[in-house]
């Protein structure tokens, strides 16, 4: 009888996360210092988890530049941390929206 709930339960949480989030194969880390992407270019395996770090002192955005844009992060203050999964081959641009000198590229394989 308590069969049925942890499987309803399950299939409730699945859906509650992004769909690319399970394919996740690894992980893949920007910095954001000295209103810079670190590393500016970086090359990922399709199902990589990139996440991008603020060490800077100011706020910053990670926003693809692609419209409508795959991804947006909120504001990020020094020390938070923002993550999206890169599921398709192909070079995903983005920049912040603060300081838009500052841009960055993702390229899956």
């Amino acid at each position: 009888m308590s069969a049925p709930f942890p499987r309803r339960r399950a299939t409730l949480l699945l859906a509650l996360l992004p769909i690319s989030s399970a394919l996740a194969v690894g992980t893949a880390a920007v910095t954001i210092d000295n209103f810079t992407f670190s590393p500016a270019v970086l090359t990922v395996a399709r199902g990589t988890s990139v996440v991008w770090t603020n060490r800077d002192d100011m706020a910053h955005t990670v926003i693809s530049a692609a419209r409508p844009p795959a991804f947006r992060s909120q504001p990020l203050d020094t020390g938070d941390t923002f993550a999206a999964v890169f599921d398709r081959p192909g070079r995903f641009s983005y920049f912040c929206s603060l300081h838009p000198h500052m841009q960055g590229t993702i390229v899956v394989q």
